[in-house]
């Protein structure tokens, strides 16, 4: 399985539901691509303060690496990463992923 780790800096002016509508449309990919066997999302609650700013974040896991590629192709996560790049403070940089083999 792949743990698919997504942490963001959203944009200040993102209100709540903004937010709640963002993380929403990241589950809903669950309809559209095999292999997602699960989604998390919420703020960072680390009391350690090192977040660099990435404070917001959600996981996929995949059943594998092949359901993992498929989305990263898949037409539905394409429209999805373009509302989530407009949405963060600095685009691209506002982004940080992990994959990790679980």
């Amino acid at each position: 399985m792949i743990l698919h780790c997504v942490f963001l800096r959203l944009k200040a002016a993102m209100t709540p539901d903004e937010k709640q509508s963002l993380f929403e449309a990241v589950v809903a990919l669950k309809q559209f691509i095999p292999g997602i066997l699960d989604v998390k999302y919420g703020p960072n609650v680390s009391p350690e303060g090192l977040h660099s700013g990435f404070v917001d974040g959600f996981v996929v896991t995949f059943d594998g690496p092949e359901a993992r590629d498929t989305y990263l192709g898949h037409p539905e996560h394409a429209i999805v990463g373009e509302r989530i790049i407009t949405s963060t403070d600095g685009g691209l940089a506002g982004i940080m992923v992990f994959d990790l083999n679980i």
